[in-house]
């Protein structure tokens, strides 16, 4: 049986699209596009137009005042009114989308639109709302690798969709078979940020017909455009909810308009429950009937990234200080009506007599309160006095981890307790399956002897904790461990790594045994000190406060920071932000980060502490968060006997008996796999030689598969304790590794230089970031220098100064090629920036001002128009190849001379591309 073939893939779906009263239209050209949007654009206006469309010059005129803008800025357009003056001088407040009853807008649908300037693309479905291109398809036949459509994509949106294309919200990417919905946005697009839809109970729905029925049914695919997607002030970019997300905020709308019951959703760590509950928030805030939304975050969860996560949505819309006036005068104002505060100011605001006069009037009105993380015991406490003030009120809770009997808190209360009923679940189990969140990989290491039960009343406290588990052999043993395998566990130091314990005296003693030893990791200590401490019978005289004041100065004279226990909260920050840089390798903590932490980079956590439940399953989230292809999993390492809490605490938060779902496989068992994939790799090529020999693309391909398939297997055997690269083991010596590994890039290299888009292999995913371990890379760089403190000089100048060493250490090839680039923005630009100022943006116009710089500059040296270098440059761009015609012709020398300019412009077009691609 053959594979469907594209076309009719495409012709299937248009007729689907058809049936579910989409309007089929032929638009050729971009001259179409335009003209097909200004008669949609009439219809649909028809009644503000008072029945008078647009004359020529007015059309012009308004397209003029949407057009040419940024993806981020476009997207605004679309969901606002458009103050437009007439030819005759009356104003009219024109509409492109109906965002808030999403049927009744004028769906269209086209295929193969063809776009030419530079270059010609053929696109293979758009779909319109009201003219607009709003969601763009691309398809590959069955059989072949859908994230071949998104590198297709990937192209299309570099090099041509500009103009009204720019109202782009959303790709679609399908095989027929698989199918996936991704944002548009003005930077990069991760292949990570790509999701599968599915029903309320998390079941996929990716064959393509099944995903049109449900997804681009007309009004639900509107409505995920107006409701379901965010634009995310911080960053300038358009963000799409997942399905869970969406059925979620389904669930508690409809909890909340239709009933006066309470509720609370159930969604993972790290699956995204800050942008849920928010989004819900919102919704419900514009509801007339609902007076006040107040969402409420526990004090010391409203950290700097909690504060900017809200901000993305809502600029402005958290208030940090501890003033609880601010908050009753945000109560006050009738044109607030959500409001983020904290547990402890809703608290202070509802007890004070002198805010009972604001407070009052509210007692009988509608509010919602919406709780973040509500597992924790501090709401349960409130409750009771937020009831007895809000007659009307009604609770929502999110948690990743609820609480039930076997965990419940220690007032006796579960989850349901106070919110009653589930309204939506999205697992730890459905988050890993769907590639939202890692898995864990535990290892345990045996350190005693003796089976200890912590919690086994009739064994003697103080021997088990502080003579077995302070001991100093074994502290020392531990530290030797870690220092010896943090490295591979890392992936070269270029990730972080928590270490929890039990108690403040065990981390100053952990950190002191750190200290003593010779290494080069990057280590720091958190914690809260209590005030009046008794350290009687601790066996230790320091005051946790001076133990941390010595650490702070150790941390000061790391990273040229001036912090003291003085100024707690600035060095909660910084530390905070290097560890989602990884500039620290090791952080020592007791319990602070292991709850509402989020960092892609952290993907160790050592444990010497015994947590169960909640509390476990929260402090192993700290490492799943989902990065590159070089973070395969969150790495745990035990080293006390957690295998039965960890099992015990998967299985009752995935709802399984199965916790294979949740931990990752054996050492064993992926070597196996790492043998069949080799394999198949000897299958077809047996030597690194012999690759040379792969003539035709598919087999090449294969090759470029099986190869990767290899690697990623070895990714994960690196960060075991056992793994060393042994060829008696693994069945390969690590030089014919390398040498495989060099054609491969070779291959690469040859793709990107002269492959373009006639290649099959033009859009094969290449997982390049496998092949390269380099920790000390451009994104790293920039990260480091979004972390300034641009307005303190003194650290500025020494962080510039840090930086550009770590510039010159650098073994990456990218790194080097930019490393001018960025000791230039170091030194020019960034004693001009403030702490306000977007670094990525500044940095953007920075490196394209001195592209120009550098294009001029040569264009004069060999006596042609700019304009004309400038177009060599995009041709092997977007082809991967140099027109060498184009060049000749423009060239006018006799012919030695010639042909070595011409070599000369190939040499520099290809050099200047790499160093600005």
């Amino acid at each position: 049986m053959s594979y469907q073939s594209e076309a009719q893939l495409e012709k299937n779906l248009i007729e689907q699209l058809v049936r579910q009263g989409y309007e089929q239209v032929t638009i050729n050209d971009y001259e179409s596009l335009v003209e097909n949007f200004k008669q949609q654009l009439n219809r649909f206006n028809e009644k503000k137009l008072n029945g008078q469309p647009l004359t020529e010059s007015e059309f012009s005129r308004f397209l003029t005042q949407i057009d040419g803008k940024s993806i981020f800025d476009s997207a605004k357009i679309l969901r606002d009114k458009q103050v437009f003056q007439r030819d005759d001088g009356t104003l009219v407040y024109l509409e492109l989308m109906n965002t808030r009853e999403w049927c009744k807008n004028n769906f269209q649908v086209t295929n193969q639109t063809t776009v030419e300037g530079k270059y010609k693309n053929r696109y293979d479905i758009t779909l319109f709302i009201n003219g607009l291109p709003i969601i763009q398809v691309e398809l590959k036949r069955r059989g072949l690798d859908f994230k071949e459509a998104f590198n297709q994509i990937q192209r299309y949106r570099k090099h041509s969709f500009r103009g009204l294309y720019r109202y782009l919200q959303m790709f679609i990417v399908s095989n027929g078979v698989d199918t996936k919905y991704f944002a548009n946005s003005d930077g990069d697009i991760l292949f990570s940020h790509t999701f599968f839809w599915s029903d309320a109970e998390n079941n996929r729905v990716t064959n393509l017909s099944e995903f049109a029925s449900s997804f681009l049914e007309k009004c639900h695919m509107s409505k995920m455009i107006a409701r379901y997607m965010v634009l995310n002030e911080t960053e300038k970019q358009l963000m799409v909810m997942r399905p869970y997300q969406v059925f979620a905020v389904e669930a508690l709308v409809k909890r909340a308009l239709e009933t006066n019951n309470n509720g609370y959703i159930w969604h993972t760590t790290g699956s995204g429950k800050t942008l849920t509950s928010f989004k819900a928030s919102q919704i419900l805030a514009n509801e007339s009937h609902i007076k006040k939304v107040f969402f409420l975050v526990d004090r010391k969860d409203l950290d700097s990234q909690t504060l900017a996560e809200f901000n993305k949505f809502e600029p402005d819309s958290v208030d940090m200080t501890d003033d609880t006036s601010k908050l009753v005068t945000q109560i006050s104002d009738l044109t607030k009506p959500l409001i983020v505060t904290t547990i402890q100011k809703m608290a202070n605001a509802i007890k004070k007599p002198r805010y009972e006069q604001i407070m009052k009037p509210y007692q009988q009105e509608r509010v919602v309160f919406i709780i973040d993380e509500c597992h924790r015991s501090q709401f349960g406490k409130m409750k009771k006095l937020v009831d007895n003030h809000f007659k009307q009120a009604q609770y929502f809770g999110f948690t990743g981890t609820p609480l039930f009997e076997v965990n419940k808190s220690q007032d006796g209360r579960v989850t349901a307790d106070i919110f009653e009923k589930c309204l939506h679940t999205y697992l730890i189990k459905d988050a890993i399956h769907d590639g939202n969140v890692l898995g864990f990989s535990v290892d345990y290491v045996k350190t005693v002897d003796v089976k200890v039960d912590e919690n086994d009343k009739t064994k003697v406290k103080g021997i088990l904790t502080d003579e077995v588990w302070m001991h100093d052999d074994r502290i020392q043993m531990i530290a030797e461990n870690i220092i010896t395998h943090h490295d591979r566990k890392s992936r070269s130091k270029g990730y972080t790594g928590l270490f929890t314990v039990d108690s403040i005296p065990m981390l100053i003693k952990y950190y002191d045994t750190f200290k003593s030893i010779s290494h080069n990791l990057k280590i720091a200590g958190i914690f809260t000190y209590g005030q009046n401490e008794d350290n009687e019978g601790d066996g230790h005289d320091e005051h946790s406060r001076d133990s941390l004041e010595r650490i702070i100065k150790d941390y000061n004279g790391m990273f040229g920071t001036n912090f003291s226990t003085d100024k707690y909260q600035g060095y909660f920050a910084d530390v905070s932000k290097r560890v989602k840089t990884a500039q620290i390798d090791i952080l020592f903590v007791v319990n602070i980060f292991l709850t509402g932490f989020d960092s892609k980079t952290l993907n160790i956590l050592y444990m010497d502490r015994f947590l169960k439940y909640h509390n476990l399953v929260q402090a192993f989230s700290r490492t799943n968060r989902t990065e590159k292809a070089t973070k395969p999993y969150g790495n745990v390492v035990c080293f006390r006997n957690l295998k039965e809490d960890t099992d015990e605490a998967i299985r009752l938060f995935s709802k399984t008996d199965n916790v294979d779902d949740v931990l990752m496989k054996s050492y064993d068992e992926y070597l196996q796999l790492f043998k069949a994939a080799l394999a198949k790799v000897k299958t077809l090529a047996l030597t690194p030689a012999s690759v040379d020999n792969l003539k035709c693309e598919e087999e090449k391909q294969e090759f470029i598969v099986s190869f990767r398939d290899l690697t990623k297997y070895l990714t994960r055997l690196e960060t075991f304790t056992e793994f060393e690269f042994d060829p008696e083991c693994l069945g390969i010596e690590e030089q014919t590794y390398q040498d495989y590994k060099s054609k491969y890039l070779r291959i690469y290299e040859e793709v990107k230089r002269g492959g373009g888009k006639e290649s099959i292999l033009a859009n094969v995913d290449f997982s390049i970031e496998l092949m390269h371990t380099d920790r000390i890379n451009v994104s790293y760089i920039m990260n480091l220098i979004k972390n300034i403190d641009f307005e303190n000089e003194e650290q500025r100048n020494k962080s510039v100064k840090d930086i550009e060493d770590e510039i010159n250490r650098a073994d990456s090839e990218e790194l080097r090629l930019k490393a001018k680039l960025l000791k230039d923005f170091l030194q020019k630009v960034v004693p001009t920036l403030t702490n306000a100022d977007s670094v990525d943006d500044t940095y953007n116009a920075f490196e394209l001002e001195e592209r120009m710089k550098e294009i001029e500059l040569f264009a004069d040296e060999v006596g042609l128009p700019s304009e004309e270098v400038q177009s060599f440059i995009q041709e092997y761009e977007y082809g991967g190849f140099v027109n060498q015609q184009e060049i000749s012709d423009a060239v006018k020398l006799p012919f030695l001379q010639k042909r070595t300019m011409i070599q000369r412009i190939i040499e520099f077009v290809a050099e200047h591309t790499k160093r600005f691609s």
